[in-house]
């Protein structure tokens, strides 16, 4: 009973709409040295702590996809003594909050029944066994309601002890733990493991008008956020941009999670006028250089259109130096394949860059 689930191929691999070459990518980090240790959870207990938010899953609430019928078959699972999966949780050092890492649905499951609604009805017992079919929490049987307070989930609970670096391996262990069943994209992983500020910006983002015209309709995958976060990251810290894409996309999401109100303002006001400008000089389809959206291709034409935009607005057709991007040695092959690669990256970069510079 396995679920939220990510594929370890590359993050844009086989999609319909969004071409990016990221299987050759490896961890950055060559070896975590991580403490764990087991702990029996009582079921009360356990949605007494997710109340208080000493466990956690933020950002995964629009992410439960179980139906009422799966949910009460987990439950009639606890009141029959029948044996259930247990639970992965990340001890956070700075707050000694658990992070869900493996068991969000289960959890979400008995927070939904405790409180007594399933979405927007109440939360009653469907094809579960006789004696429990159709009752709610506050329907129970005293004797049922102290056994379902009293079954154990068994949690595994990790710390990363090394390296430093603001706990890389979350995102490594939910990769791992997540491989059998539907996979979370992951943009809806970093959704979850850096909450915040900046995430909630990113969603912001997502919704601007240009934005949208530009690649299309919203992406249930969070796939259009991952790239306005690869944007982001490519315009701020692209000096310091080395492959894996993934860790140095992980990176720059966990470094401004809290972002501050001025920074927050100043990418807001880029985004906008880059997106503003690509869809008024170029068109809708500038991220479709082959008819399909390219996110190497879209990432270097929003780079180096906002470092044109530093200098002031741009005023002039911009038609012709687009079609010379697209033709530009070495261009092509950059956002092809092996588009991660740390000198791909940074060709990509200066050459749209360079292809701006002068336009006025």
């Amino acid at each position: 009973m396995v679920e939220n689930q990510l594929s370890l191929r590359g993050e844009f691999a086989n999609l319909d709409d969004i071409e990016a070459d990221y299987a050759d990518e490896r961890a950055a980090v060559s070896e975590y040295w991580i403490t764990s240790y087991g702990i029996d959870y009582d079921v009360e207990g356990i949605v007494r702590r997710i109340r208080k938010k000493d466990i956690d899953f933020p950002g995964f609430q629009r992410n439960y996809v179980w139906d009422n019928r799966r949910a009460s078959r987990f439950i009639e699972s606890l009141l029959l003594r029948l044996p259930v999966p247990g639970i992965f949780l990340y001890r956070e050092p700075e707050n000694q909050r658990q992070l869900v890492i493996d068991g969000q649905q289960r959890l979400e499951t008995l927070r939904r029944f405790y409180d007594g609604f399933f979405d927007d009805s109440e939360f009653a017992l469907t094809d579960v066994r006789e004696a429990f079919n159709g009752y709610r929490y506050i329907d129970l049987a005293e004797k049922d309601r102290r056994k379902l307070d009293d079954s154990i989930i068994h949690a595994t609970v990790v710390r990363q002890d090394k390296p430093d670096d603001g706990g890389s391996s979350k995102y490594e262990i939910f990769e791992r733990l997540n491989s059998y069943s539907s996979p979370l994209s992951p943009q809806e992983i970093r959704a979850a493991i850096y909450a915040g500020s900046f995430n909630s910006l990113l969603l912001e983002m997502n919704d601007q008008e240009n934005w949208r015209k530009l690649f299309g309709k919203l992406d249930k995958r969070a796939r259009d956020v991952e790239l306005i976060l690869r944007f982001l990251a490519l315009y701020y810290k692209s000096d310091s941009y080395s492959s894996p894409m993934k860790s140095f996309l992980n990176s720059f999401m966990y470094e401004h999670r809290d972002i501050q109100q001025c920074l927050s303002s100043e990418m807001r006001r880029v985004f906008d006028e880059t997106t503003a400008t690509i869809l008024n000089k170029i068109g809708k389809d500038a991220f479709r250089p082959n008819r399909r959206i390219n996110a190497a291709a879209a990432d270097a034409l929003m780079v180096g259109i906002a470092r044109r935009l530093e200098r002031g607005n741009i005023c002039s057709d911009i038609a012709e130096q687009y079609q010379k991007l697209k033709e530009a040695t070495g261009f092509q092959a950059s956002i092809a394949s092996g588009t991660s690669q740390t000198a791909n990256v940074r060709l990509r970069l200066d050459i749209a860059t360079n292809t701006f510079a002068d336009v006025e």
